[in-house]
């Protein structure tokens, strides 16, 4: 039994802020405000609809995640944003064609009040959209500083207590660090020169870190994931999470491949392709776009996998990733793996699967569950990386050294153990021990939390 943590009450409204506000986040807007009308129900998000064991199994208490942990609550959110269109939340559902007319038209009042801020955005890191709601500021630093003042504004404005931010715009090109990545002061230095490096998602961060909002990161753009911003999340004592939402294939991959791993069995070859018509997708028909995306999905497997370790099984597995747009589609994602495998006796198999998906109803809970539990984080002093969030993405941020864990059961059991501590429970091993010994898979406060 682990001491209970001191965790701030989450009194007062939740201000939940999204860079981008299509698909994803106007689905994700719309249905928290049709759950809060009984309209609809939460499915698939773990903070409202998720149990957590504590104690013996014998003890049989399983309580609602919700009443074991001090979490924001729905009612209490409100939303706003920013988008290079000028939609507002409404317009934007419609055009999106997630949600049925009928559920939108249901909350049409409350959706139409939702406006989005001009944007920060430069056609160079997201290429085959445009549009004209932007800011012109004529630095890097003077945009951050417009999105600070955006910030204070709209907490002003909504008697807000708290905000977070998660980012739910596009994918930008691929980009790796450099030198200027490196420190808050070569970084800040050129935000203030324009430096071509600097991505408008990274832009974001920054205004929300020195804003003191968490921020989680839900596109596999570098964004949050650079020395720089790590460091002044530390000093600023906000938590930071990311990066891109695990939903449709990838979501699979971190099912069937801890599965398959378990039970030995071999893989020679896993051929994923997918083809969706949504905004994402237009921006992804871009190969630079597509780069940023495919690193982070092809990444999941050699992790689950351990090729290292199981060389026979898995070192020469061919991995092939494809996204293809198609328009017609809409937000109806459909994806295909073809997986070879091989068993007893190098004897072959094979497993097809076609996934049928929709991926902003996929997302909307991760959104959801990120917002509420980056508040927690917050309000609990866990600030930097929140490694205990792995289990909503695709790329899980890491502390330096170290590397990230897929299995997606490994994370929910860090996740639930986390709240555990948090709550002065027994964290669960199904061992019947109290602690784990593997801390670079269940550590659950940094170095500089313990401190």
């Amino acid at each position: 039994m682990s001491s209970k943590q001191n965790i701030q009450s989450p009194k007062g409204k939740l201000g939940v802020l999204t860079p981008g506000m299509g698909a994803v986040s106007t689905t994700f807007m719309a249905g928290v405000i049709a759950s809060n009308k009984g309209l609809g129900k939460p499915i698939g998000s773990i903070a409202q609809m998720g149990k957590i064991r504590l104690g013996k199994r014998t003890e049989e208490r399983n309580p609602d995640i919700k009443d074991f942990v001090p979490l924001a609550s729905m009612q209490d959110m409100v939303f706003g944003g920013w988008d290079i269109y000028k939609d507002n939340v409404y317009e934007a559902a419609m055009n999106a064609g997630v949600l049925e007319k009928d559920l939108l038209n249901a909350i049409k009042t409350e959706l139409e009040a939702i406006k989005p801020m001009p944007a920060v955005f430069d056609p160079k890191f997201v290429k085959n959209i445009n549009g004209e709601n932007v800011k012109n500021e004529k630095t890097k630093m003077e945009a951050a500083k417009a999105l600070m003042s955006d910030i204070a504004t709209f907490k002003e404005k909504n008697n807000c207590d708290r905000l977070v931010m998660v980012w739910c715009a596009s994918t930008e090109v691929y980009t790796q660090i450099t030198d200027i990545h490196l420190s808050i002061e070569k970084f800040e230095q050129a935000l203030e020169e324009n430096h071509p490096a600097i991505a408008p998602s990274m832009i974001y961060a920054y205004a929300a870190i020195k804003s003191g909002v968490p921020f989680a990161n839900g596109a596999p753009n570098l964004t949050v994931d650079i020395p720089a911003l790590i460091d002044l999340a530390k000093q600023m004592n906000v938590p930071i999470a990311g990066k891109d939402f695990k939903t449709g294939q990838t979501l699979m991959k971190t099912i069937l491949g801890p599965g398959l791993k378990t039970r030995l069995l071999g893989i020679d070859g896993w051929f994923s392709t997918n083809i969706l018509g949504n905004r994402d997708g237009e921006v992804l028909d871009n190969v630079d776009s597509f780069k940023t995306k495919e690193v982070s999905k092809l990444s999941v497997l050699d992790s689950v996998l351990e090729p290292d370790k199981y060389p026979e099984l898995y070192k020469n597995m061919y991995h092939k990733v494809r996204i293809n747009y198609y328009p017609p589609k809409g937000d109806d994602k459909e994806s295909w793996d073809n997986i070879d495998i091989f068993g007893w006796l190098g004897y072959k198999m094979q497993i097809k699967v076609n996934f049928l998906c929709k991926d902003s109803i996929l997302a909307a809970p991760v959104v959801l569950d990120l917002a509420i539990f980056m508040d927690l984080a917050q309000r609990a002093g866990m600030k930097g990386i929140q490694e205990w969030l792995s289990f909503y993405f695709k790329s899980p941020q890491t502390k330096e050294g170290l590397e990230p864990i897929h299995d997606i059961f490994l994370q929910k059991i860090k996740f639930e153990n986390t709240l555990r501590h948090l709550m002065g429970e027994t964290l669960i091993n199904y061992l019947g021990l109290d602690y784990y010994e593997d801390d670079t898979i269940y550590e659950l406060i940094t170095d500089e939390q313990k401190k």
